[in-house]
């Protein structure tokens, strides 16, 4: 019997919509350039909604306030090792920083709109790249109200 304690890799990712286009972001994989919504680990002592903000602004040089849950996903890597427990926000894009470094790995960020997002969809860096959009267009949203952060 193993002694290791299995736990998902909690992560959250930003739905930002400007114009009919999608913030996606481009960036360095073991399997190549992939695309993704600006996305990461939720940290130590971290709210989801802080956690999110602070992904939007790393990856993409956009100051984002997240304002709906449009869903949490639960997806297995394909390989097996790892599942991640996604955390998807709607929100507020704000200023974008031109100066400031994306984070590395990130190549660029760029809008793209619903269609050139299912064209690149072999470029995903997963299935809920697409889902998250498409659950965004339905107008799944949810109040913030669900979650609750004690800090």
């Amino acid at each position: 019997m193993s002694t290791s304690i299995w736990k998902p890799n909690v992560t959250v990712a930003a739905l930002v919509e400007r114009d009919g286009r999608f913030l996606l972001v481009e960036e360095e994989t073991a399997d190549g350039l992939r695309f993704n919504q600006p996305a990461g680990h939720l940290d130590a002592g971290e709210s989801l909604l802080a956690a999110c903000a602070r992904e939007a602004l790393e990856e993409t040089a956009y100051e984002f306030t997240p304002t709906d849950l449009i869903g949490v996903y639960q997806w297995p890597r394909p390989q097996g090792d790892i599942t991640y427990l996604r955390f998807a926000f709607a929100g507020k894009v704000g200023a974008h920083d031109t100066a400031r470094q994306l984070d590395t790995g990130i190549v660029r960020a760029v809008w793209l709109t619903p269609a050139e997002i299912e064209a690149c969809a072999d470029r995903h860096r997963s299935p809920l790249v697409l889902q998250c959009v498409r659950d965004y267009l339905a107008g799944r949203r949810f109040s913030l109200d669900l979650i609750r952060h004690y800090g």
